[in-house]
């Protein structure tokens, strides 16, 4: 079965997903929309595929299952909704919304109407993530107890970032992700991790600040957002994390787990292949001590073939759209369910407002566990 997909919103990230296109054949994308039609046409042109005068015309053609909501993220609300009220199940890119009561509203609504809404990061969905859970469900390190992540990517408003190009020609939009700041952009990819592993968070105290205001030469940013911030999260299983966030610390992607027993690392979580290594934690005489090797973790495989690399980082893109495909088809929950990407959504929310206001935040969202990739199980 071939389910029908389109993209609203053909900017930057819109090329990283065409690069997963030709591994999925039961998945066609019928065509793209942007309220810039120059953009739209560009895009079209470069990927040979269709485009759409109006996101009316898009949301009115039947051959169309699921929308890629690829748009800034202070567009997601509206253009989800639309989407939901036009009878299609949607995909978001991170954060489903701008404000917690929105993102609740999409949930609602995609519940009452019987559709899905699902949202990105998908590296859950990973070699690498289903590799560590496996580890975890295995026991390879005893009771777990903390888990630290860092989200760091240096000075990056330091970096050549107006020579980032996509491949159609976009411009990385660094004024949009100034605004939006790095907590809102980057802190999903840990916390759906760290969610699918150790379950809902059941608390969460941050501190979030602004180190460099000027950020952009001579253009004032119409939000201030964090580019630093931490939080610490108590899981219902016990654990505790802490998840780093900023664009000033050097590069750093790494994830630490620690057990009774063993400690678990990957270096990268951008790299669905990130190599696993697990040191085991021995005593003698009087010292305890982690050996100084590793050993791999063996990590499994989902079967499919790589994605293409840009800047050293190997993403299945498309990974979460075929899940929530096949969800549809088979009659079942996708792995990133409603439930689940709201409450990922209240967490980073929470970690980006305490900019404002620092402390602890009531975590009020939960969701119901979510299932292994199949090849994982």
């Amino acid at each position: 079965m071939v389910t029908g997909i389109a993209i609203v919103g053909c900017g930057f990230v819109a090329d990283k997903y065409m690069w997963s296109v030709p591994h999925y054949p039961d998945l066609k994308l019928i065509g793209v929309y942007d309220r810039d039609a120059t953009r739209a046409a560009t895009f079209g042109a470069h990927h040979g595929v269709a485009r759409y005068g109006s996101l009316d015309e898009l949301l009115g053609d039947a051959r169309v299952a699921i929308v890629l909501n690829l748009t800034n993220p202070r567009s997601h609300y509206d253009v989800s909704k639309a989407c939901l009220q036009a009878g299609k199940h949607v995909y978001s890119e991170k954060p489903l919304a701008m404000e917690l009561d929105q993102a609740r509203d999409l949930v609602s609504m995609a519940s009452a109407r019987g559709l899905w809404i699902s949202a990105a990061p998908c590296t859950l969905l990973g070699e690498t993530a289903q590799s560590i859970w496996r580890a975890l469900r295995e026991g390879q390190l005893g009771q777990v107890r903390v888990a630290y992540a860092e989200l760091d990517d240096g000075l990056v408003h330091l970096m050549p970032y107006k020579k980032w190009i996509s491949d159609s020609g976009a411009p990385w939009p660094y004024v949009d992700e100034f605004e939006i700041g790095c907590t809102l952009e980057h802190a999903g990819y840990y916390l759906t991790w760290l969610a699918a592993f150790f379950g809902p968070a059941k608390s969460l105290t941050a501190y979030a600040s602004v180190q460099i205001p000027d950020k952009v030469a001579g253009t004032p940013l119409a939000m201030s957002s964090p580019d630093f911030s931490v939080a610490c999260m108590q899981f219902e299983s016990g654990v505790s994390a802490r998840l780093t966030c900023s664009i000033l610390a050097p590069h750093d992607r790494g994830l630490t787990v620690v057990g009774d027993q063993a400690v678990l690392n990957t270096h990268d979580c951008w790299q669905i292949r990130s190599p696993v290594t697990i040191r085991r934690l021995q005593q003698i005489r009087r010292r305890q001590f982690y050996l100084p090797w590793g050993r791999r973790y063996r990590l499994l495989s989902s079967g499919m073939p790589r994605s293409v690399k840009q800047g050293g980082i190997e993403i299945d893109w498309l990974r979460g759209v075929a899940d929530l495909a096949y969800a549809v088809r088979d009659g079942r929950r996708p792995r990133l369910a409603p439930d689940f990407c709201l409450h990922v959504t209240e967490l980073a929310l929470g970690i980006h407002s305490a900019l404002r206001r620092p402390g602890s935040i009531p975590i009020t969202t939960r969701f119901e566990p979510l299932e292994p990739m199949l090849w994982a199980a």
